[in-house]
């Protein structure tokens, strides 16, 4: 289970990483033509608006369909060959359950769903709010789930002569159907208790103001290695039960504005967001300067290859894994400290008012885009807020390091032999070559795989496995998540290595 919801947390960063494009040309576009958001006495005219708009609009065709994007590419990413098939099959899934789900064709079928009045007033609204909303990224990804896994059970299915064309590959679409059918039919009476529940989580912590920023926050983090912080963020960040406070910093709105399901926004949008900033950019930089300095001094060059590398990815591009996959196994008492920092500093960025959004994660790149966005407040206090996270994560992390004697990468215990780590090694193929006898060669291996920043792989023997080998190929560190699993820390790069990993172990 814990394998399948790790490879469902690696497939829901293809459609997330179309969004950078987003926030580049929505940024741009806003800064170019203010006029399109409303700005007292900006231009609505000339070159510089229509190339703006034009910008704005093609940026909001991904984010006005992020659920699509959803059922899409995670059908593509659960599929085992990563086959054109499976993405057609999550299509036809989400266009069957959306269809038959809307409140017009549930009134039809089911109208003992809904109750009436006297006078022909609809009683029980949030019914009708629960399929309203049923084209939503949670129905997106549940669809790429069914679209994947009718791939990967009938894709070499041999039906009889008569039947031979429909054999294979081509069955896929028409029994995902005849399943998509079956879950609607399921989805009309429990969609609106699930939705309820989404909504009743949405709200308490909502109605915490700032304080619930902070839980949100905690939980995100604290959720990381199991994967399960992608269904919490659907239900803040994507208009799954009519929050969506991403969807909604990019598409311009501001408090008391009308989403485009009708919900009117009663929360500061950005403050779902804007905490991450000053944490992912400055404080794991803090963070990541107290490893450093605590490491043993023979290990210090190899941890500032691994742990200074991993700062730089995070502010630069938000992608904070390779830093907190770095110690979270090594030192767990650690990892909830840090989860509890992220708490603290986006309670008191947000309680500052402080406001901004990203399109993929906290880093530069979103800063400076998102900050020409009418929902942007403050930005200048992204700097002092950073600041102070570089300094308080310094602290808390080198006292907690050395207080309690924690493993952190460069503090592990010396073995015999050890083999000097090669960092920053950009020939992949070679990198590959040494994973790969790491792991006991091509023969010791079941089935591999890849997630933004990490090599997943099966393994038959695993007493085989070589770590210390596998970190002289200038890995950033080796994780053992199950008996037979195993984990490589590569970082960004990870496409590459894994597709010279895939050639090898042929």
């Amino acid at each position: 289970m814990m394998r399948y919801l790790q490879k469902l947390g690696k497939a829901l960063f293809l459609p997330v990483a179309i969004l950078p494009i987003c926030g580049i040309l929505m940024g741009l576009g806003y800064a170019l033509a203010p006029g399109v958001m409303g700005v007292p006495d900006a231009p609505t005219t000339g070159a510089a608006y229509v190339i703006g708009f034009f910008l704005i609009k093609a940026g909001g065709a991904l984010i006005d369909n992020m659920a699509l994007l959803f059922a899409i590419g995670v059908a593509v990413g659960l599929s085992e060959d990563g086959d054109g098939t499976g993405a057609l099959a999550g299509l036809v899934s989400w266009l069957m359950i959306t269809n038959l789900l809307k409140t017009n064709v549930v009134s039809t079928i089911a109208p003992n769903m809904f109750e009436f009045d006297a006078e022909g007033a609809l009683m029980n609204t949030a019914t009708k709010v629960a399929f309203d909303a049923i084209a939503n990224p949670f129905i997106g990804i549940l669809c790429g789930i069914i679209g994947a896994t009718c791939y990967n059970k009938f894709k070499s299915t041999k039906l009889p002569d008569v039947l031979a064309f429909f054999s294979g590959k081509r069955s896929v679409a028409i029994v995902t159907g005849f399943v998509s059918i079956v879950v609607a039919a399921i989805l009309l009476f429990i969609w609106p208790v699930v939705f309820g529940g989404l909504v009743a989580i949405g709200n308490a912590i909502k109605g915490m103001g700032v304080l619930g920023v902070g839980l949100y926050a905690f939980l995100n983090r604290l959720l990381i290695p199991t994967g399960l912080h992608h269904a919490l963020n659907n239900v803040f960040w994507f208009d799954t039960i009519g929050m969506g406070d991403l969807t909604a910093y990019w598409q311009a709105k501001v408090m008391g504005d009308t989403m485009a399901n009708g919900t009117v926004i009663d929360w500061s949008v950005g403050m779902y967001m804007a905490g991450f900033f000053p944490c992912m950019m400055f404080g794991i930089m803090g963070a990541a300067v107290a490893m450093i300095q605590t490491a043993k001094t023979k290990k210090r060059k190899a941890t500032i290859g691994i742990i200074g590398s991993a700062a730089v990815c995070a502010f630069l591009c938000g992608v904070t894994e390779p830093f907190e996959f770095s110690f979270m196994f090594l030192a767990f008492p650690l990892y909830v400290v840090y989860a509890l920092l992220y708490a603290i500093f986006t309670t008191i960025t947000v309680a500052l008012g402080y406001r901004a959004g990203f399109c993929f994660s906290a880093g530069l790149t979103d800063a400076i885009f998102s900050s020409f966005l009418p929902a942007a407040q403050k930005s200048w206090l992204l700097i002092p807020m950073g600041i102070a996270a570089f300094i308080v994560f310094y602290l808390v992390f080198r006292f907690a390091i050395t207080k309690w004697d924690l493993k952190t990468p460069g503090r592990e215990d010396d073995q015999d032999g050890e083999m000097k780590i090669e960092l920053a090694n950009d020939d992949f193929t070679a990198m590959a070559a040494v994973i790969l006898e790491g792991l006991g060669g091509k023969e010791n291996i079941v089935s591999i795989d890849h997630c933004i920043t990490r090599l997943r792989l099966e393994v038959k023997d695993r007493l085989l496995v070589d770590e210390k080998k596998i970190k002289s190929s200038g890995a950033a560190g080796v994780i053992r998540p199950g008996k037979y699993s195993v984990q490589v820390v590569i970082g960004p790069k990870v496409q590459f290595v894994y597709d010279e990993f895939k050639k090898l172990a042929k």
